[in-house]
Parts: C-alpha cells; sequence; structure tokens
C-alpha cells in the first residue's frame, strides 16, 4: 500500500486546526476593558462631580482625557508595536492600564482623576494595536476571520455596553468601582497573557523611527484645544487663557503638520493626504462619532441631574438608542445597493440634525418617553447609517501593503473625533447653563443639542460636497508614495 505525502495546504490547515483561542481570549478582555472605558465613566459622572466638587466645564475632562490620549497615540502604538516584540508592548500595555485604572479610582481630586484616565489613555493606544496585531500573526484563513469578527462585535457593543455597566456599578457600590473592577480582571488576563503568549523577537530600532516629536506635537495639540474648550465655561470664549490654549493648539498641530513632511518614518505618511476616499471618510467619522459620543455625554447627565434617573436607570435607558444604531447599520447596507454612499451618509446625518433638534426641545419638565427616546431612537439610526459608507468610503482602493496605515488613520479620526464631541458640545452646553445643576443641566442640554445640529449640518455639507457619488470611486484610490 503506498502512502501520499500530505500538501503544504493541508498541512497548514491542520496547524491552523490546532491553534489554540486563548491568545485570542485575552487579546478581547484587554479590548473589552479599552473599549468598555470609553463610555464607563459617562453614567457615573454626576455621582463623581458630587464626590469630588467638580464644576461643570471638568466634567467633559473625564471623558475627553481618555479619549484624546488613546486617539492621540494610537498611531504611535501601532509603530511600537509593529518595531518592538508584540508581547511586550501588549503586556506593558495592559499592565499600565490595569495600574491608571486602580490609582483613577483611589483619585481624591479632579486633578488626579484626569491625570488617571490620561495614563488609560495611553495605555489603550499601546493595547489596541498590539491585541490586534497578535490576532493577525497567530490565526489565519476561517480562524482569522471568526477572530476579527469577534473583535469587531466588542467595538460595537462596547460603547453602549459601557453606559449601562457604568450605571450598575454605581447604582450598586460606589463610582470608585468602575474603575476599580478593572483591576482583577487585568491582573488575570496579564498572569494569563505572560504565560500562553509566545515569545517574539524584533530588530532593534533607531529613536528616529519612532517619531517622538510629531506624537508630541499632536497630543499637545489636541490637548491645548480641549483644554481652551473646557476652560470657557470659566473664563470665557475671548478671555486670554482661552484665546492662549487654541494659539498653542493650533501651533502645534502646524508643527505637527511641517515635522511629519520631514521626518524619516513620519505617524502620517504624507502619501495618505492624496487618499480623498480616505481622507473625506475620515472627516465625516470624526464629525459623527463626536455627535454620537456627544449625545451620549449630555443625555447621561440629564437623565440623572434633571429627570432624577439612578446610574442604573441611565444606563438602561440608553439600549433604545444602542439597538437604535445597530438598526442604522443594518438599513445603509442594504441602502449601498441601491444608492451611494454620499447620498446615504449625507441621508443619515440629516436624519441626525433632525434629532437633535427635537432633543433640543426637551426641558426640565421633560419625560423620557415622549421627549428623550423618540429623539435618542431618530439620532441612533442616522448616526449607524453613517458608519457603513463612511467605512467603506475610507477603504476603497486602498494597497493591502497599506490597508495598516489606512484603518489606523480612520481609527484615529474616529477617537479624536468622539474627545473633541464631547469637549465641543460641554462647551456649548455650558453657555446656557452649568451643567452640575437641575436648571442649569437642562438649559445645558437644549443648548448642547442645537450645537450638534449645527455640527450635524456642517457634516452633511461637507459630505455632500466631498464623498464619492458612487462606491469605490471618487478619486482617491491612487497612492502617491514620492
Amino acid at each position: 500500500m503506498t502512502t501520499h505525502p500530505e500538501s503544504p495546504v493541508q498541512v497548514v490547515a491542520e496547524n491552523l486546526a490546532k491553534k489554540s483561542w486563548a491568545v485570542l481570549g485575552v487579546a478581547l478582555v484587554a479590548q473589552i476593558l479599552v473599549v468598555l472605558d470609553i463610555s464607563v465613566v459617562n453614567t457615573a459622572l454626576p455621582s463623581i462631580g458630587r464626590s469630588l466638587h467638580l464644576g461643570g466645564g471638568d466634567l467633559q475632562w473625564l471623558v475627553t482625557a481618555y479619549l484624546m490620549m488613546s486617539g492621540g497615540g494610537l498611531l504611535l502604538g501601532g509603530r511600537v508595536a509593529d518595531l518592538l516584540s508584540r508581547r511586550t508592548v501588549f503586556l506593558t500595555g495592559l499592565g499600565l492600564f490595569t495600574v491608571a485604572s486602580l490609582v483613577s479610582g483611589f483619585a481624591s481630586n479632579g486633578g488626579e482623576l484626569i491625570a488617571a484616565r490620561s495614563v488609560q489613555g495611553l495605555s489603550a493606544a499601546l493595547l489596541t494595536p498590539s491585541a490586534l496585531s497578535l490576532i493577525m500573526t497567530t490565526y489565519a484563513g476561517a480562524q482569522r476571520k471568526a477572530a476579527l469578527a469577534l473583535w469587531g462585535a466588542v467595538g460595537s457593543l462596547g460603547v453602549a455596553a459601557g453606559v449601562l455597566v457604568g450605571g450598575a456599578i454605581t447604582t450598586w457600590s460606589s463610582w470608585e468601582f468602575i474603575f476599580w473592577v478593572n483591576g482583577p480582571i487585568g491582573l488575570v488576563a496579564l498572569l494569563v497573557g505572560r504565560r500562553i503568549l509566545a515569545k517574539d523577537k524584533a530588530a532593534r530600532p533607531s529613536l528616529r523611527d519612532f517619531d517622538f516629536p510629531g506624537a508630541l506635537a499632536v497630543l499637545g495639540g489636541l490637548a491645548s484645544l480641549v483644554y481652551g474648550l473646557g476652560g470657557t465655561e470659566k473664563h470665557g470664549w475671548w478671555s486670554p487663557q482661552t484665546t492662549a490654549a487654541f494659539g498653542l493648539s493650533f501651533l502645534l498641530l502646524v508643527a505637527f503638520l511641517k515635522i511629519e513632511q520631514r521626518a524619516a518614518q513620519p505617524l502620517f505618511p504624507p502619501h495618505v493626504w492624496k487618499l480623498n476616499t480616505l481622507v473625506s471618510g475620515t472627516a465625516v467619522m470624526l464629525g459623527v462619532t463626536g455627535i454620537l459620543v456627544g449625545t451620549v455625554f449630555l443625555t447621561s447627565i440629564f437623565l440623572q441631574t434633571v429627570l432624577g434617573y439612578s446610574a442604573l436607570r441611565t444606563g438602561i435607558s440608553f439600549l433604545p438608542f444602542a439597538l437604535s444604531i445597530t438598526a442604522g447599520t443594518v438599513v445603509a447596507k442594504h441602502l449601498l445597493n441601491h444608492a451611494s454612499p454620499r447620498s446615504i451618509s449625507t441621508a443619515g446625518l440629516l436624519l441626525s440634525v433632525g434629532a437633535a433638534l427635537l432633543l433640543s426641545t426637551a426641558a426640565s419638565h421633560a419625560q423620557y418617553g415622549v421627549d428623550i427616546l423618540p429623539g435618542l431612537v431618530i439620532l441612533g439610526i442616522g448616526v449607524g447609517m453613517v458608519f457603513v459608507p463612511v467605512s467603506v468610503v475610507s477603504m476603497a482602493g486602498i494597497p493591502a501593503s497599506h490597508a495598516g496605515v489606512a484603518s489606523g488613520f480612520l481609527m484615529t479620526g474616529h477617537e479624536i473625533g468622539a474627545a473633541l464631541g464631547v469637549a465641543i458640545l460641554s462647551a456649548v452646553a455650558s453657555t446656557a447653563g452649568t451643567l452640575t445643576t437641575a436648571a442649569g443641566a437642562a438649559d445645558a442640554f437644549s443648548r448642547g443639542f442645537v450645537g450638534a445640529a449645527a455640527m450635524g449640518t456642517l457634516v452633511a455639507v461637507f459630505a455632500l460636497l466631498r464623498m464619492p457619488k458612487t462606491r469605490g470611486t471618487g478619486g482617491g484610490g491612487h497612492l502617491h508614495l514620492h
């Protein structure tokens, strides 16, 4: 009887079948911690504000500090994960995140908590790209598809779940536990990760390979911008403090662009800016994410401070919003077969504008079912309709060799948009009243959603003018490497 040697394809298939899901499990646990912490703090904001005696302008920093550092540091984190040992970067990020979470829970004042949240954000900027890199290098074929599907599900459901989890923990224990709960979870993941993640060696890169000047310039520019916006309630829009912060932000962001043109290994390669579909799609993603996360921020405060909801009831009140976002994405997927990404995105944004104007009519005597729920559902469908065509357009015509840079660019727009959305809408809301009292929060909520409607209108006009008329076209798919 003659035996036939197995083909290379069969050998690879058998090896793939033996891959343990343990690596995916550790990577997903880390990403769940990262994603939950985007929104878990929202339902605890009034409790934290009362406990630490924070003003209305300070509350938004608890959200934006995390988002700003994670978004601004994301491309540097990806570069670090590519150049150094993925295992080392992942475990370092997870360890820092766990420690920063514990420190957040022990914070005795707003400054300490904001600083700890910033370190959480920087840790997330290391964790996310290194975790995804571990998945991509560990699995292939059907396993990789399944792993990426779970990764995407965590990302899309995590923000909504964070609001509910934060509400439940704050109601049943205290706000400190929304951070402390990360401690044991992170520690177990760290111990398991040290045991199961294979050691990998990487060449020793030079400092020039990391583009630290570019990373510091963009983080400093974003921090100055958010600081200026956050200080408008206390200092006013035209005060020396505010104008100095905006001026410094402008100078640092211009310096960032100059640095990127001259850097040996820039975080944003110059050719990325020539990809029209990617740039336009990321700009729309930035705007719509700002509206989405800003909505969660303002509504969380309104439900608790004005309507007197508990943190848990507030979290439950966001479930229809999460479901409507999912419904919006389903609608958009079907519409892509019949309409252009431009028209779908513009329609979704206009729907969001209408919903924001509807929410702006809510007063101090508002009822959730009549005055809040309809606007939340419509806004959720609207923003959900935008995410799908923006993702399709942004990656259209991008060669596989540059898919990582392009997706990192889009993810950065998503995170920075969330931070700026909260900062801008909080600053606009604060022109009508403080977010820490019932009367002030009602007026601020109304003014904030007028601002959201204005933001949505600007983004809709941009989408109408810049996004492609047909899928996969628009003149943005040619890559210039010189």
